[in-house]
């Protein structure tokens, strides 16, 4: 900021206080933006309003604003700057051509604005504003420019969904649509903000996809805020991001549930404190049920199971079909699921004869699946066999040491 304001005000001294007159515009940006190659560091110069020749006194507001006038190929990811050499700025307003206001502030003596260094690519923006000098006299502001067309753009979608109630171990998920080369610029653009104060870091899975999740547990209650203001940002490749976003949601009650394979029995804490010890089964011998920290992703009140989608094929001892399997809830994408199995009754408490999912009675299915919420941490041990990486929302089985690792800005 400090460095933005220098150039600005340094710009300002020199520059002529012209209404018409249009400054030299940046070839290497421009060069950049058709070729498809990575655009400069550049910025395009200063143009000075108004009049055509600069005021010699020293009590008008000469006013210089960066980028120019008439400047094409403008970076997205820069700021534009008003500054004026004497006097203050009255009111200064930045918008796309589509109408959209850019966001900006004044420093503290009202000689310089600086806007968010968020605009969007392929789009033409006008400044707009006065300005007084000390002799008490207004100038008007008025300036005009394009930024450089994106050979690609970045988008986000984002889990949870805005304004969705998640459990105490719901990662925050932003997929891109296409992979993103400089992770560190755009996790500069990501952040998160809460009610209580929280831990947590990004950890990018892969160049389309980075998730974000606390040191410990989200606290019941918090409300949480991800702002992705990608707008504007370089990505790498000429690929640049044309919209930010905002997304809220709230973390629901904890609801902690373990499962002991060993001992065939769930326990679910609720805020704390023990609500229900369930009987439960789990994976046979060659189904064995996967250990580790897993989390709740999708629920079902009913849901058609067929062993098919797994490789198990009609005609197999193993095969299954069962079409309105009751109170179901994924916990691996490979098809692990908690639900209702009144067929092993016998053998909930006692003895392991699924295919890999945790069964219980109808009556305990139906009162857990009354208490959680996508993004409860279900606990599993008691085998060998463990949760792979990616199989599911796996981001509480690393430690907090290695997940941060995995952050651009770690």
């Amino acid at each position: 900021m400090s460095s933005l304001r220098k150039h600005g005000l340094a710009v300002a001294g020199i520059c002529a206080l012209l209404m018409v007159g249009t400054a030299c515009s940046d070839t290497s940006a421009a060069d950049s933006g058709t070729s498809g190659s990575s655009p400069s560091n550049s910025t395009p110069g200063a143009s000075t309003t108004p009049g055509g020749t600069p005021s010699q006194d020293p009590a008008a507001a000469n006013v210089s604003i960066v980028p120019a006038k008439g400047a094409s190929a403008v970076r997205p990811d820069k700021p534009v700057t008003v500054a004026t050499s004497a006097g203050t700025l009255e009111a200064v307003t930045l918008r796309d051509d589509d109408g959209g206001k850019v966001s900006g502030a004044f420093n503290t003596e009202k000689s310089q604005w600086t806007s968010a260094p968020q605009l969007k690519p392929g789009a033409t923006y006008t400044v707009s504003g006065t300005a007084q000098g000390t002799d008490g006299k207004s100038v008007p502001i008025s300036s005009t420019f394009k930024t450089l067309a994106a050979s690609t753009s970045l988008k986000a979608s984002v889990a949870p969904l805005d304004g969705e109630t998640v459990g105490v171990a719901m990662p925050i998920q932003i997929f891109w649509n296409h992979s993103v080369l400089d992770r560190a610029a755009v996790e500069r653009r990501l952040s998160v903000t809460t009610s209580v104060p929280v831990e947590g870091t990004w950890h990018w899975v892969s160049s389309k996809q980075v998730n974000y999740r606390p040191k410990t547990y989200w606290p019941a209650g918090t409300k949480v805020t991800v702002n992705i203001a990608t707008q504007g940002v370089n990505a790498g490749a000429n690929t640049w991001g044309t919209a930010s976003r905002q997304i809220d949601f709230t973390i629901g009650k904890s609801v902690i549930s373990r499962v002991d394979v060993k001992k065939h029995q769930m326990t679910v804490e609720i805020n704390g404190k023990l609500a229900r010890t369930v009987p439960i089964t789990a994976g046979k011998d060659g189904f064995t049920t996967r250990s580790g920290i897993k989390v709740i992703m999708e629920k079902y009140r009913t849901k058609r199971m067929d062993a098919a989608t797994v490789g198990i094929k009609p005609g197999d001892p193993d095969y299954y079909n069962i079409s309105n399997v009751q109170y179901a809830q994924r916990v691996t994408s490979s098809g692990e699921f908690i639900h209702g199995a009144p067929w092993s009754s016998g053998s909930q408490g006692s003895a392991n004869v699924s295919h890999g999912c945790v069964g219980m009675s109808l009556k305990d299915a139906a009162w857990y699946y009354s208490q959680t919420l996508r993004g409860d941490p279900v606990i599993v041990t008691g085998t060998a066999r463990k949760m792979e990486s990616g199989n599911g929302w796996t981001d509480w089985n690393d430690s907090w040491t290695t997940y941060k690792a995995a952050s651009a800005l770690s």
